[in-house]
């Protein structure tokens, strides 16, 4: 009898110290069916299981309410189900989650401590309604961005977080941006696919990959993006990226910017490499946009200050591409203005390295423009081999300091 109530101790002892020792508990996250709403379920389950779980989404889900998963910390998240959102404009323009920034909103705030996304799963933005109702409306902001009377939510921001990591996971129909990293550190993206596609005559807007703002050591890494803008923008205070193994078909290349828009504000860039990355059918390939000065204190449309400094893009090869490098310090500025008012923020210590392949011909042989309105400096290219359909390539340049350290002859812009 002693000897099996000892043989008992000790397997509770075991099963206690593996407790100990694995306390991650797992919640599985119920749909409702039938075409209700799962999103406070959603939200229920990640507000009890905030801390050390793993938060299981294996079913379809449709989502018509805010998702607000905040406070959490060591916790994963396996999205092998589909997370849809509504097409319901007049609920979600007033419902998502106002960011400030370019109007931005939000259907799922995703923000804590150690978080860990991954399972082959779906977000589906259910972009196409939004895309046709602006291209009836053309209810747009500043460059193109979106209205405070027509929100475009964000299918998924990561925001105010640290430690986080989001890979394998398919994104489909965002109405806007696919993925917003906002005032963040430490975050991660891998092996995403992105599919930004419109099946009527109305084109997709605005569905960059990827726009980072006010974070850190960020990194996209091994994947695929079909879309018809950004594939990756490093927007305001985006420091100490990395960008590598890139595939992106119809974007509007991999872009520092746009920045410089509000008067007063100051905005970085700094400390960003981009490698290995494949650039097809798209309208520009390595890009900095910067908007022009403003004379308006209160300008939203150009003024602001700042700087761009320690870019490089490596082994970058582009097919069928408008502007393989393009440098815009008039971005969405009246030529006049900007003439002017030269932009307010410096560009310098940009390299381009290998950066190969053909343009699309669209700007007659120009393959390389690159036209500062002040004074870049420290702009260097090496190993660069592209070409024109239309014959011999033409590189543009203007108020480019350091066209000695160019592998290129540089003509200046016609009038």
């Amino acid at each position: 009898m002693l000897a099996k109530f000892l043989a008992l101790a000790s397997l509770a002892a075991i099963s206690l110290a593996h407790n100990t020792h694995n306390t991650r508990k797992t919640c599985e996250v119920p749909a409702k069916g039938a075409g209700q709403d799962d999103g406070p379920t959603i939200n229920s389950v990640f507000k009890k299981c905030s801390h050390n779980s793993k938060i299981v989404l294996d079913k379809y889900y449709v989502v018509d309410t805010l998702l607000l998963t905040q406070n959490l910390d060591n916790v994963e998240i396996e999205l092998s189900g589909t997370v849809q959102y509504t097409p319901d404009i007049a609920k979600w323009s007033p419902q998502s989650l106002y960011l400030t920034y370019q109007n931005a909103t939000t259907f799922w705030f995703l923000s804590g401590n150690n978080i860990h996304m991954y399972g082959g799963g779906t977000i589906d933005g259910n972009g196409q309604v939004w895309w046709d109702t602006l291209n009836n409306t053309h209810n747009s902001g500043t460059a193109g961005g979106s209205s405070t009377t027509f929100a475009r939510p964000i299918p998924l921001t990561v925001g105010n977080a640290t430690n986080v990591v989001i890979e394998n996971i398919h994104e489909i129909g965002s109405p806007f941006w696919n993925n917003f990293v906002y005032q963040s550190n430490n975050v991660t993206y891998k092996n995403i696919n992105i599919r930004a596609v419109s099946y009527s005559s109305s084109p997709t807007a605005n569905s960059d990959g990827w726009d980072i703002y006010r974070s850190s050591h960020v990194t996209v890494r091994d994947s695929v993006v079909n879309n018809d803008d950004d594939c990756v923008s490093f927007k305001p205070n985006s420091t100490n990226i990395v960008v590598a193994n890139m595939w992106c078909n119809g974007s509007h290349g991999i872009s520092v910017g746009s920045l410089g828009q509000y008067a007063g504000e100051t905005d970085i860039v700094a400390n960003v490499s981009v490698t290995n990355t494949t650039m097809l059918n798209a309208q520009n390939g390595a890009r900095i946009k910067v908007f022009g000065g403003n004379p308006s204190p209160n300008s939203t449309i150009g003024g602001g200050t700042g700087y761009v400094k320690n870019i490089t893009f490596k082994d970058f090869h582009v097919e069928n591409v408008e502007n393989p490098i393009l440098i815009n310090q008039c971005y969405s500025t009246a030529a006049d203005v900007c003439a002017q008012y030269p932009s307010n923020l410096n560009i310098s210590d940009v390299h381009y390295i290998n950066v190969h392949g053909t343009s699309a011909g669209t700007n007659g042989n120009v393959v390389v423009d690159m036209e500062c309105s002040d004074t870049c400096e420290d702009i260097t290219a090496t190993g660069t081999h592209l070409s024109s359909p239309n014959g011999t390539a033409v590189y543009v340049c203007k108020n480019i300091a350091s066209t000695a350290q160019l592998d290129f002859n540089c003509t200046t812009p016609t009038a």
